[in-house]
């Protein structure tokens, strides 16, 4: 077995919190970088505005009220997203500075 000092233990610790920070934060820009661009969910809008204006040709009220729930859904899906994408930015920041402590008290 080799012989792990305090500060190297500390060391490859710091060396494990920036890993996964990095990680983190890759993620949380994925995830907030490909917010708009879900071909799903541009699919799903423009056939709920399909639906709306054929509920309103054929008047049919409990069609658009399901439509307008679909929209607000999705809306809220959005927000969501871009709140988990922020999270783990935030989370990968966090782990930034607990990295750069750890280095720092081993100098």
């Amino acid at each position: 077995m080799f012989e792990l000092t305090a500060n190297d233990f500390v060391l490859t610790l710091a060396g494990v919190v920036l890993f996964l920070g990095v990680i983190a934060f890759i993620v949380g820009l994925f995830t907030l970088g490909f917010k708009i661009t879900s071909s799903d969910f541009a699919k799903i809008s423009s056939q709920s505005v399909k639906l709306m204006s054929k509920g309103l040709t054929d008047d049919v009220s409990d069609l658009m009220g399901n439509a307008s729930s679909l929209l607000e859904s999705l809306t809220q899906m959005s927000k969501t997203k871009a709140g988990v994408g922020m999270f783990l930015v935030i989370v990968a920041f966090v782990l930034f500075i607990v990295a750069y402590y750890l280095v720092s008290r081993i100098i």
